[in-house]
């Protein structure tokens, strides 16, 4: 889920659960306490809404006691001279937060609360007769008294005027509306209390488990631990981040391996290099030393050393070439100058320079033109010739029969020009096939020491015939001979229209 959804579900939540909870909590502790009262004060009919207002609830408690007070009035006036039965209806009264009060003639007869309470009201005490105005749902004092009067008016045996006054004080409420109150104040202080642990403990689950594995991710990259995998979990913006996290770990961790990779490659480099040079720098120390010792007595034999030692210079010339080309070629540096060459000329070329130098070396070589005069294609002359020269020379490194033979063929095969090589050579095993243009394989480790070589060869093949927009491949058959294909795009004008 989102953080924002989370967002916009928590503010709601906020704000609703405890609303409904709330009224939940108010019609449940109301009616409990409804049921309290009914049952403490011994009254009937209160509803919740009743419980809102304190004077109506106050007036019911009364109901009952203004009712026996009247009944007893009209019955037995002379009671309200009786102090006992004064003082036993006002307990009464003050259980329910009441108290009676007593006038004959213009005088209190009797005062059931202290007079400092009783003071206010009684200035302000309906006169008899009045009763009509209190009815039996009371009289409001205002002002200091701020009390509910229910009033019944009489005759005393004497024929002198009587009132009685139920009071009820408006200023506090009954305890159990009191209770009310306070379980409703601790009620919405749990339900706000628990809605926001439940939100916190919902977002901070939300928020810290995926900020918890980033960390756990962040510790061990520090560590230089590559070898994990962070898992986003949920598609939301910190899914989304821990994503990132998890490409960036790969990203390092493949430029780790890659570094790996490349360290050993280059190790490797140096020392198939050093191996190789050491090789020829051997034979031209023991040659040279040959002619200083006077070895090299006759012309003969000083032509034949002297000779030596340029094909063994010539051959740490190019394996330093080669060097230095891949090096251009791991830095994307090779120069190129490209133009339009054709095929019949260039290649007839090549393999008039490829029969010279072949034939020195007792191998048999043919050439198979089979593209139509006029062909074209666009390359770098100077690259292309190092392409084939390469191809040629590990051929040459890995005859192995008394009569070696290469064929280079050129062909028309649609849009595309395909030259190729073939020789008798040992071949190469289908396992080796599909790695002979990775830089520094080689199919055998006997082959590092006997046939020498850098192992970077047809790397650099490959990647000349790719950077010309072409494709290289190979076939081959053990102890039979190997096949080297690769194709050039031709070259064809764009016709003007006027």
């Amino acid at each position: 889920m989102k953080l924002k959804t989370r967002l916009i579900i928590a503010f709601l939540t906020v704000i609703l659960i405890p609303i409904l909870l709330t009224v939940m909590l108010a019609c449940l502790f109301g009616k409990y306490q409804i049921s309290a009262i009914e049952k403490t004060y011994e009254i009937s009919g209160m509803t919740t809404e009743s419980l809102a207002n304190s004077v109506a609830v106050l007036s019911r408690l009364t109901e009952k006691a203004y009712d026996e007070l009247d009944q007893m009035v009209s019955e037995n006036p002379g009671k309200m001279e009786d102090v006992t039965f004064l003082e036993d209806f006002n307990q009464k009264l003050r259980n329910k937060n009441a108290y009676l009060l007593v006038r004959k003639s213009h005088m209190m007869n009797y005062v059931g609360t202290d007079m400092d309470e009783a003071e206010p009201v009684i200035e302000q005490l309906p006169h008899f007769g009045d009763s009509d105005l209190s009815s039996e749902n009371g009289l409001y004092l205002g002002g200091d008294a701020q009390a509910l009067v229910k009033q019944v008016d009489f005759r005393y045996p004497d024929n002198k005027e009587g009132s009685a006054f139920v009071v009820v004080n408006v200023r506090g409420v009954i305890p159990e509306v009191e209770r009310l109150y306070l379980d409703m104040v601790v009620g919405i202080v749990v339900v706000l209390v628990l809605t926001a642990a439940v939100l916190i403990l919902w977002i901070y689950r939300g928020v810290m488990g995926p900020v918890g594995k980033m960390q756990a991710a962040a510790q061990k990259i520090k560590e230089g631990n590559l070898d994990f995998e962070l898992e986003a979990g949920a598609d939301d913006e910190l899914g989304r981040l821990c994503q990132s996290l998890e490409e960036m770990r790969r990203h390092l961790q493949d430029n780790a391996e890659e570094k790996i990779k490349f360290d050993k490659e280059n190790k490797e480099l140096i020392s198939n290099i050093s191996h190789d040079l050491k090789t020829p720098v051997t034979a031209i120390k023991g040659y040279a030393e040959g002619i200083m010792d006077g070895v090299a007595d006759t012309p003969e034999k000083m032509e034949r050393y002297i000779r030596t030692i340029y094909n063994k210079a010539s051959e740490m010339d190019t394996l330093i070439n080669e060097l230095t080309l891949y090096t251009k070629i791991d830095t994307n540096r090779i120069p190129y100058n490209f133009n339009t060459l054709s095929v019949d000329a260039y290649f007839e070329d090549c393999a008039e320079d490829l029969s010279i130098e072949l034939e020195s070396r007792g191998v048999e070589f043919g050439y198979f033109n089979y593209v139509e005069a006029g062909v074209k294609i666009i390359a770098d002359a100077e690259q292309i010739k190092r392409v084939v020269h390469n191809i040629v020379n590990n051929s040459l490194k890995y005859m192995d029969k008394p009569k070696g033979k290469i064929n280079l063929r050129v062909k028309d095969v649609g849009d595309f020009v395909q030259i190729e090589m073939e020789d008798n050579g040992r071949g190469i095993a289908a396992k080796d096939l599909p790695n002979i243009f990775d830089r520094f394989y080689r199919t055998d480790a006997s082959r590092n020491s006997s046939k020498g070589g850098s192992g970077i060869g047809l790397s650099i093949v490959k990647k000349i015939i790719e950077e010309h927009g072409g494709k290289i491949w190979a076939t081959s058959r053990e102890e039979t001979g190997t096949t080297m294909y690769f194709v050039l795009r031709k070259y064809q004008e764009v016709p003007v229209y006027e």
